[in-house]
C-alpha cells in the first residue's frame, strides 16, 4: 500500500472529508511520526507495533568495485516491531504453500 492507496481508502471510508483534508490529514500524522522519531521518541501504536530508533555501530566495509577498504560511519535508522494483533492477524491471512517460497 503507498501513501496515495491510504489516503484514497480514508477518503473513501469516511466521505464527509475532501481529498485535500485527507491527504492533509496522513501527511500531518506521517511527519509527526518522522518529528518524533528524529528527537529520538519512541511511538508505539496498540496492536499495531512501535517504531523506535536503532544505532548502527561504524564499521569497516569494502568497495565492492576496488575491493578497497571503507570506514563506514555510525547510523541511527528507524526500526518497526510489530505489536502481537499485527502479527496474529497478519498470520491468520497468510495462506499457506507447500514446497513454495513466499513472493514467487
Amino acid at each position: 500500500m503507498t501513501r496515495s492507496d491510504l489516503v484514497a481508502k480514508l477518503a473513501e471510508r469516511f466521505g464527509q472529508l475532501t481529498q485535500r483534508d485527507t491527504e492533509f490529514a496522513v501527511k500531518t500524522i506521517l511527519d509527526a511520526m518522522s518529528d518524533a522519531l528524529a528527537r529520538g521518541h519512541r511511538i508505539e501504536i496498540r496492536g499495531f507495533g512501535s517504531f523506535s530508533i536503532n544505532r548502527r555501530p561504524p564499521r569497516v566495509g569494502r568497495n565492492p568495485r576496488s575491493g578497497e577498504k571503507v570506514t563506514i560511519p555510525e547510523k541511527l535508522v528507524p526500526h518497526f516491531k510489530p505489536g502481537k494483533a499485527l502479527r496474529e492477524s497478519v498470520d491468520d491471512r497468510l495462506p499457506v504453500l507447500d514446497d513454495e517460497p513466499i513472493g514467487r
